[in-house]
Formats: C-alpha cells, structure tokens, sequence
C-alpha cells in the first residue's frame, strides 16, 4: 500500500516518486498564504524497501511544481515592480476558455504581492466586475461611460472590495449597446486609449501610479477589443488545452497585425496562458506541446489546471486568491502572475 505526504488541500507527494521528505509545518508566512503542512505516514514494508527512481510523469511533474511553489511562497520573495505601467489586452474571441478567469486571477495575484492593478471590464456580460465584487448593475457608471461618452476614468473607477491596490472600471449591461454607438464617432478605434492615457498620467502625477493595466475583452473582434488592442502595449491570450486550442487564435494574430500596422505599431502578443490543463491526459499535453512549438516565447511555464475551486470562486464575488488561497488554481495562477512579473522586470528572474 502506498502511503502520502499531503502538501496543502487536495495536493499529495508520494514517497515512491523519489523526492526528499518535506519540513513539518510552519505558521503562514508574511504574505497571508496558508503555509506548507506534510505529514508522512510510511508502512512498514514500504520504508524498508529503497525508494524508487524519480518518475517524469504529467502527475509527479505537476505535483513537483506545486511542492516548488509552495517553498517560494513560504520565501515571501517579493516581485519587482515594473518600471513603466503594463497594459494588457486579456482578449481570445474563442469563448470558453477561461479569459475572464485569467485576467481577474492574475491581477488579484499580482494586487496581492503589492502591486498596484486596474482591471477595465470591456465585457458587456461583466464577468470580471462581478468576481472582483464591484457593483455593474444598469445604469452604474462603468466602461461605457469612459469609452463612449468620454467620461474621465476618475469617475467611473471602484476599489474591488477583495484586496487593497486592485481597482476596477465595471461593465454594465449598458455596454452592450456600445459597439453600435461607437461606429460613428470620431476616432472610435482609440476611444479607450484617450481615455485610459489621461487616467494614468494623472495617478501617476498623484504619484500612485499603477504598475499593471488589464482590460478585459469581450469574446469578439469587434470595435471593443480593438479599442482595447490599440490602448495596449501587450496581449495576453489565454487558450484552453483542448482540441479547438488554435482555432481562431490566427485570425487574432491577423488583427494584432492590422491593429499594429494601422493604430498602434507597438503593440506584441507577449503573453500565453494555458489553461484547464489536465495533466492526467494525452491530449492537454498534446495540446500545450503544440501551442509551445507554434509560439516558443510567449507561453508561461505555468499552466492552469482545472479546478472546481476557479469555478466556484464568481458565484461568491471572489477571485479564487481570495476563495480559496491554497487550492491549485489559486496557486498557478500566482506563479503565472510571478512569471509574468519577472519576464517584464528585465532580470531573468525565476517566477
């Protein structure tokens, strides 16, 4: 029989892998996560036998990495912050694959570790709003206001609830009318980047300058995700590891590609996510394969595995950092913030 070392909620490391026997449990560390807890319990006619090789299947891989970053939380690394604001478009007009998840998980990872975030919610479905617990309800000023009526952001922008340096621009359901309404105004492609300029020069006068920006994008190309594109310096694609993974994804790079020639010649497709990544099956490792030979650069080392914890994080208000902090989603989507964080510090650092 084999016996388990249990590292955290629904996470077990098996003596047979070969790995050396973790600590015994400490207090949670500085940041708040709960700390590492291992109890190892080995039968008798297993201790006596020599431990075997360490074996590389999808599951130990997986389990390895959450042991490494469960020490690197304990090690209350800090991040380095950025020395200009990063602004992100989260954008895949795939629907399904975890967009919205990803944009509001990494930003509660990165609002956790110190730095200062804004999440605009350019999803009329206001997904995002609803998860960082800030109220969308029609007629509640939001994005529409900013994009289409040319409201400062100022007035507009709510603190999340969740956590401190996290501030979100909603999206009611008002913005549902506002790929209609853009049509005929003036510059309607760079709407959100006039808007957006003007709000972070003047917090960063006030100096409480914001070190990232993610802007939610509807399941679409429409002229909300290319308003978007043009106010972002950067694109963050989550794609789901399942066999439709690249479908859509070149018509994306397509616009990228337009928006670049045409609008904003600055912006790069700098960030993949992988996502509902299964490690116990071929075909999510069949798909991750393939989306890293297609874009070698851009895919994090970090995938995000399915979790029933993600899911059940918006149905609470909560970002799943706040829901459930030690669960395994919680988990990755804080190294994939720590990975994203250190590819944009210049360092080469490890995540």
């Amino acid at each position: 029989m084999h016996h388990a070392a249990i590292i955290g909620p629904g996470v077990q490391v098996f003596p047979q892998l070969g790995w050396p026997a973790a600590s015994a449990a400490e207090p949670t560390g500085g940041l708040g996560w709960p700390s590492v807890e291992v109890a190892a319990e080995v039968s008798r006619e297993t201790s006596s036998r020599p431990l075997a090789p360490r074996q590389h299947t999808p599951l130990a891989s997986e389990i390895e990495r959450q042991v490494r970053l469960a020490r690197t939380l304990r090690s209350g690394e800090p991040l380095p912050k950025p020395a200009h604001t990063r602004v992100f478009a989260v954008a895949n007009q795939k629907g399904g694959v975890g967009k919205t998840t990803t944009a509001v998980n990494i930003a509660a990872a990165l609002a956790q570790s110190g730095q200062r975030v804004l999440v605009v919610d350019l999803d009329p479905q206001g997904n995002a709003s609803t998860a960082l617990a800030v109220e969308h309800t029609e007629g509640v000023p939001g994005s529409y206001e900013a994009v289409v009526e040319g409201k400062n952001i100022r007035e507009v922008v709510r603190e999340s609830p969740q956590l401190p340096g996290l501030s979100v621009v909603p999206a009611s359901i008002d913005l549902a009318g506002a790929e209609i309404d853009l049509v005929s105004l003036v510059a309607r492609e760079s709407r959100l980047r006039r808007a957006l300029t003007g709000y972070l020069g003047e917090t960063e006068d006030a100096g409480q300058r914001f070190d990232y920006v993610f802007v939610d994008c509807p399941p679409s190309l429409g002229l909300l995700t290319v308003n978007a594109l043009v106010a972002a310096a950067e694109i963050l694609v989550p794609i789901q590891c399942e066999y439709y993974a690249l479908e859509g994804v070149g018509q994306l790079l397509r616009t990228t590609e337009m928006v670049r020639a045409h609008l904003n010649p600055d912006l790069s497709m700098s960030t993949i996510v992988l996502t509902m990544h299964d490690a116990r099956t071929r075909l999510s490792a069949g798909v991750a394969d393939e989306v890293r030979t297609h874009f070698p650069n851009q895919v994090l080392r970090t995938a995000i595995p399915r979790s029933v914890r993600v899911s059940e994080a918006p149905s609470h208000h909560q970002s799943v950092l706040t829901y459930d902090s030690g669960s395994p989603g919680a988990l990755s989507y804080l190294e994939a913030a720590r990975e994203i964080a250190w590819r944009g510090s210049g360092s080469g650092g490890s995540a």
